[in-house]
């Protein structure tokens, strides 16, 4: 299990806006707001961060769980209105069986996915 993901930016207004969105999808709330950060906490306990910094986060692939298609769809809309770029629409990849799998860059192009497993129920 995963406690908590740390995204560095360079454009926090931008990613703020991005992951904002994003993750209310999965119920995450932001828990806290400082200056160049802000983190947000899912209803589990885990947490993602976005902080501003000169050292921006590269090439990062994180996947989220999603309790049904229709958050995966409603995740990528989301990704999309918020200033992401599709990386893999809403859909089923052969490859890994029954999973509904969706993928959008972040404003730095990170590959962030979210996937509907119907046999992890």
């Amino acid at each position: 299990m995963i406690d908590h993901v740390s995204v560095r930016a360079s454009n926090f207004e931008k990613s703020k806006k991005f992951y904002t969105s994003l993750l209310g999808v999965l119920s995450y709330e932001i828990h806290v707001k400082g200056d160049g950060k802000i983190g947000f906490r899912a209803p589990d306990g885990s947490s993602v961060w976005v902080r501003k910094d000169d050292f921006v986060t590269k090439g990062m692939h994180v996947a989220f769980r999603a309790s049904s298609k229709a958050v995966v769809d409603d995740f990528h809309t989301a990704g999309l209105a918020a200033g992401g770029t599709d990386n893999g629409k809403p859909g089923v990849r052969s490859h890994r069986g029954e999973q509904y799998i969706a993928f959008i860059l972040d404003p730095d192009g990170n590959n962030i996915e979210i996937v509907y497993d119907p046999s992890k129920k």
